[in-house]
């Protein structure tokens, strides 16, 4: 099946997507009803992404449908379906073409004139989230598709009319691979996916080969502080622009970084060691003032006026999940939300909060995926340690099953060998709410960390 063209598609009148409640494959959905498809999927479960694809039109399917997809031209399917899938089994059947969500966004990447793909292993979501208002801001009219609900958008994508899509790109499974970008941000590369990867040498190579995807003439924006990301600079002609905080020598440089009483970064940006302007965030953590100089570099490559990249930054308060704040425990104690689930990013969460004015901190951490619990055991003993107090759920299977051996009361086990009755595990949430109320106090700050169902705990405790 070749797709080069919008034409190519409008061959297939009904497409049908398995796995539409995913937040890539719900902005698939939306841009192709947008161009006049008729679309059609099914998932697992509802959720507030099938309900607003329903709202607009869409037929969406609770459970496997497969009378849906013999009925359809062609099928999309996201990657955690198998092909004993029984729409996908009835659609081989039928001999109806079928193409994997991350091939299916690389034929989209096609159709724009400047695709600009935001990639690494941690800050995705945010930075596309902080380029996203810039370029809508600027008038620019952009398609986006962000991996977290956006309140600035609405949600995770947003349909625009230009030749601008800006693109959260995963490097899970390599499917980044099979987008075609002219630009592209990489703004960190570490040790994660090893369930698919195996080993960090694969993973740089996976991000070397992305940056070979550039044009001579398109743009990589990376971040100088990364000593792999530096070196991405052998592996394209493209324009290539470094951004950092300890790397002096950086392109756009952060300086004088200080933080108000709520956390939120204000620094100095130099640009080739020149005063650029100085800059304000409505989000926590040193992390973050690098995403936002990610953001600079770019918003400024494609003309994007300095005083309108700051009213962005002013008007973006984070992206779903990203410690988001969620409400106060009856006795006033804040809870936060954020979906951290790698120990580098757990590591910032907690250097970010410190920033905040609390007493002591408590997190309930959700392990996820059995793999990544694993392979990184001991850096998720380390990077708890960084709370004062741990509470530990099951861990989120999502994709695996446990082949492992490895469960949540090990991490605890094994924190609270190294830091005696510092973690507890508690796999009902309900115990887990009755626990914080009783044991948190007013000046404390909790936070549900991790990428599964452990949200679900912050409006139980704010209820």
């Amino acid at each position: 099946m070749e797709l080069n063209t919008l034409e190519d598609l409008k061959k297939y009148k009904t497409i049908h997507l398995i796995g539409i409640g995913g937040i890539s494959m719900s902005a698939i959905a939306e841009e192709l009803k947008n161009w006049g498809f008729n679309v059609t999927g099914s998932d697992t479960t509802k959720s507030d992404l099938t309900d607003k694809l329903v709202s607009h039109g869409i037929s969406v399917s609770i459970g496997h449908d497969v009378e849906k997809a013999k009925n359809a031209d062609l099928i999309v399917y996201s990657a955690a379906i198998g092909e004993t899938d029984p729409e996908r089994v009835a659609a081989k059947e039928c001999g109806i073409p079928e193409i994997i969500r991350g091939d299916f966004v690389g034929y989209l990447t096609k159709l724009y004139k400047e695709t600009i793909c935001i990639s690494g292993t941690h800050g995705k979501t945010t930075t596309t989230s902080m380029l996203s208002i810039c370029f809508i801001k600027a008038h620019m009219d952009p398609t986006i598709e962000v991996g977290a609900i956006l309140h600035n958008i609405g949600g995770n994508y947003r349909i625009g009319n230009s030749d601008f899509f800006i693109l959260e790109s995963c490097e899970y499974s390599a499917s980044f691979l099979a987008f075609f970008p002219t630009c592209e941000v990489i703004l960190n590369i570490d040790n994660d996916h090893l369930d698919f990867y195996k080993t960090f040498d694969n993973i740089v190579k996976a991000f070397n080969s992305f940056a070979e995807k550039l044009p001579d003439n398109g743009l990589l924006v990376t971040n100088a502080d990364d000593e792999n990301c530096l070196k991405l600079k052998e592996h394209t002609k493209a324009k290539f622009i470094t951004y950092g905080i300890e790397n002096k020598d950086a392109n756009y440089v952060a300086t004088n970084i200080k933080y108000d009483d709520d956390g939120f970064p204000t620094f100095d940006v130099l640009y080739n060691k020149q005063e650029f302007g100085t800059f304000s965030l409505k989000v926590t953590g040193i992390h973050n003032v690098l995403n936002a100089l990610a953001t600079i570099a770019v918003a400024h490559y494609y003309g994007i006026d300095t005083d309108i990249i700051k009213e962005s930054f002013s008007e973006f308060t984070g992206a779903g999940r990203r410690v988001e704040y969620k409400g106060t425990l009856p006795n006033g104690a804040p809870v936060f939300d954020d979906y951290a689930h790698h120990p580098t990013e757990i590591k910032a969460v907690a250097k970010a909060i410190r920033n905040k004015s609390y007493n002591e901190s408590w997190a309930i951490f959700q392990p996820h995926t059995y793999s990544r619990t694993k392979l990184l055991l001991d850096d998720f003993v380390d990077a708890l340690n960084c709370f004062d107090h741990i509470v530990l759920v099951d861990i989120y299977a999502a994709r695996e099953k446990n082949t492992y051996g490895i469960s949540s009361k090990d991490l605890s086990d094994k924190i609270n060998e190294l830091y005696p009755e510092k973690s507890l595990y508690l796999p009902s949430f309900d115990d887990v709410v009755d626990y914080i109320k009783e044991n948190a106090k007013e000046d404390d700050l909790v936070l549900t960390v991790g990428a599964g169902t452990v949200t679900n705990i912050g409006p139980m405790l704010t209820k």
